[in-house]
């Protein structure tokens, strides 16, 4: 290990350091240019941009010295080898799908973190091996549920999940078996009996490490959060003959609720509440709308709270439904209890970016990351990096090269780190 120190924490060449953090970055933009949507950045589960986005990173992540492979659920995996087979396991990585218009960084920029890294040790093996995974799925997009990739890990995709459906009609096991992978061997995906540790680079995704003048964040937990979706159910009929106190109207109710759900949000502390999507049926300008749908998407850092704000919110919903006239209905989507980071891996993490010379902060991150589902079964750990201006999932959504120059140097730090305290450990 005396090249890798030689090459860790402070006493690191920040010169190359630099030139691999400046590479990370232009890696990100050049994926944003691999899209579904001309115009915009935008890449779902196993679409023809996401096929096309792989194989990019795949040359890449043979050349820095990965065995490449693609699992059942579509995440793309390269391992560094130890240098013995028997060797323990660390996996760092993040996902390569985004919102619609997305920014270039959320996500990616992790997993060429992760990347530049494994180029950074020009070959040489360690006492453990290194898997590199770009995850499939992450936000939740195509089939309105999120963390597919990073499900298959941990052993969490069941027939339910694979029968979900897109807006075409396309489940997830046809749109496995389209992209010409095998459902039925999903279970070959899991590390949970095989990886010691797992760590994720992001982008913070708010404006609390700028807001502090700080580089990178160390994140202790990450919000519970609950996702569905609420219908309001009336009565469709012509706007100009049906008279206002005769109306069955879903979309008004729906409204009424919406406003609802922005103030109970407002009012409980911690708690974010999201309506991000809504339609209507029939959806002509004519006619009073006699079914609305609304995604509801509830987080906050204390399970309990987040219960009651639900649970609350669904009975304002039949109540104004009954005042109105209509019924409704819940459709559950996701339900991911707040999880707390390894504390003696986040220690460690925490260890690293201090002999970078950068002040880290402990943080609680608001937005769900791949590391939530892996810390139910592996022992996991995160690493933010500032936003400038606290934007995400919107083109103007950017890093500071300093910042990525940092995370790389921390990154290494804790590859000497987690070999050391290995050794404490066997």
């Amino acid at each position: 290990m005396d090249t890798l120190r030689q090459r860790s924490g402070a006493k690191a060449e920040r010169g190359d350091i630099r030139w691999h953090a400046a590479q990370s970055i232009q890696r990100c933009r050049e994926l944003a240019a691999i899209t579904d949507v001309p115009g915009q950045t935008m890449r779902t589960f196993l679409s023809p941009a996401m096929r096309s986005a792989m194989t990019r990173l795949q040359s890449w992540m043979e050349a820095a010295g990965c065995a490449v492979s693609i699992d059942a659920a579509g995440n793309l995996r390269g391992l560094y080898a130890a240098v013995t087979d028997d060797a323990p396991l660390l996996l760092i990585g993040s996902h390569l799908d985004t919102v619609p218009d997305a920014g270039a960084f959320d996500g990616v920029l992790g997993v060429m973190i992760a990347l530049s890294l494994l180029e950074m040790l020009r070959g040489e093996r360690l006492r453990y091996a290194i898997e590199l995974i770009a995850f499939s799925e992450e936000e939740g997009v195509r089939f309105r549920v999120p963390f597919i990739g990073s499900s298959a890990l941990v052993g969490r995709v069941d027939h339910d999940l694979l029968s979900v459906a897109d807006s075409e009609g396309i489940t997830v096991r046809e749109a496995i078996c389209s992209f010409g992978l095998d459902p039925e061997m999903m279970g070959k995906a899991s590390v949970v009996d095989r990886a010691a540790a797992y760590l994720e680079f992001h982008i913070e995704q708010g404006p609390v490490l700028e807001s502090e003048d700080l580089s990178l964040g160390i994140v202790e937990a990450i919000a519970g959060q609950t996702r569905g979706e609420v219908r309001f159910i009336g009565s469709a009929n012509h706007a100009g003959t049906t008279p206002m106190y005769l109306r069955r109207d879903a979309v008004a109710g729906m409204a009424e609720w919406i406003v609802a759900v922005e103030g109970k949000a407002r009012a409980t502390k911690g708690l974010v509440a999201t309506v991000g999507w809504v339609s209507a049926a029939p959806g002509a300008g004519n006619v009073v709308a006699g079914e609305a749908r609304a995604s509801l998407d509830l987080r906050h850092a204390e399970d309990p709270v987040r219960f009651t704000a639900v649970n609350e919110l669904l009975e304002k919903a039949q109540s104004i439904a009954a005042r109105r006239g209509l019924r409704t209905e819940w459709q559950p989507q996701m339900e991911q209890r707040a999880v707390a980071m390894d504390a003696r891996l986040t220690l460690m993490v925490e260890t690293a970016v201090c002999e970078t010379g950068a002040a880290p902060l402990r943080m609680t991150s608001g937005a769900g990351h791949d590391a939530m589902i892996l810390a139910e079964r592996v022992p996991s750990a995160m690493i933010f990096l500032r936003s400038p201006g606290g934007v995400s999932h919107h083109p103007r959504e950017t890093v500071r090269e300093e910042d990525v120059a940092n995370a790389l140097a921390a990154g290494l730090a804790f590859l000497k780190l987690f070999d050391t305290t290995r050794d404490a450990h066997a």
